[in-house]
């Protein structure tokens, strides 16, 4: 396991979000995304709650942000270098922003971000 102080890791985050392609963050405005140490499971990577835009009809209206969070601790726990925290983080947020754009978990494992 590799160290990655918070404020490292927060900025990993960002540069892997700032990696999504302009047309897909601007689907993402009512989207929060944070950073915590630990989520219900150790194992747990990341999370999506809210609504996929795939599942919004006409009623959606009135609903909190949709909510990402990526858990620090169990990415390191699964790192040795810099390289795979970079790497792990990088997927983990992609997977959480594809669940926001309707993609399940057994397509993303189809493309490689599971």
């Amino acid at each position: 396991m590799i160290d990655v102080d918070e404020e490292t890791f927060g900025r990993l985050v960002e540069a892997a979000i700032d990696g999504i392609p302009d047309e897909l963050r601007r689907q993402m405005r009512n989207v929060s995304i944070a950073v915590e140490d630990l989520g219900a499971s150790p194992n747990l990577l990341g999370l999506y709650h809210g609504v996929p835009l795939t599942q919004r009809t006409t009623h959606y209206s009135g609903f909190l942000p949709d909510q990402i969070t990526i858990y620090r601790l169990p990415i390191l726990r699964r790192c040795d270098t810099l390289d795979d925290v970079v790497r792990q983080v990088r997927v983990t947020v992609v997977h959480e922003i594809a669940h926001h754009f309707g993609i399940g978990d057994a397509r993303l494992h189809e493309l490689g971000w599971a």
